[in-house]
């Protein structure tokens, strides 16, 4: 007795757009940049001798790389002093932000978000992946979904085959 049986891919043909949020993640060196290391005694940060720092310090070491600036010591630094340490950063980082490494991704990733032309997604259902390689900040799931919920006539998340029902438009 001969059994045939066709194999269908029901996930291929189920009309599921399915979005992968590593696409998202910016190719580039992340760098803590800690004040802590510009502090008199680790404490105390004194305007000549930072201006002295700022005016001869090597800034294209930072050229084509992502900067967190941050203190890890227990200090109170002046708001000023990031400003300054930012404005010679620009001409050479892709990217400077005040917080940690975490911060730092969050803000790429959120960037990336924001560029993304929502209207190819209209009225499609859209499966948005987890679990992959690069990881991808929370924060980066709720802007998606936040921005998917407009155009789109569902949001899922997971895998095609195994998902998990976010939103479903109302008709």
């Amino acid at each position: 007795m001969e059994i045939q049986e066709n194999i269908v891919n029901r996930v291929a043909l189920s009309g599921l757009i399915s979005f992968d949020p590593a696409v998202l993640y910016l190719e580039g060196e992340r760098v803590i940049y800690d004040i802590k290391e510009n502090l008199f005694h680790g404490l105390l940060l004194r305007e000549k001798d930072f201006r002295e720092f700022i005016k001869l310090h090597d800034w294209s070491q930072y050229k084509g790389k992502h900067i967190a600036l941050t203190c890890s010591s227990d200090a109170i630094v002046p708001t000023w002093a990031y400003m300054l340490l930012a404005n010679k950063m620009e001409p050479y980082a892709s990217t400077v932000v005040f917080g940690s490494l975490e911060t730092l991704e969050t803000v790429l990733f959120d960037r990336a978000v924001q560029a993304i032309d929502m209207e190819q997604y209209r009225d499609q259902r859209v499966v948005i992946k987890g679990c992959g390689e690069i990881p991808v900040p929370v924060s980066a799931y709720a802007e998606l979904t936040r921005r998917l919920s407009a155009v789109a006539k569902s949001i899922m998340y997971g895998e095609p085959c195994s998902t998990v029902p976010i939103f479903k438009r109302k008709d």
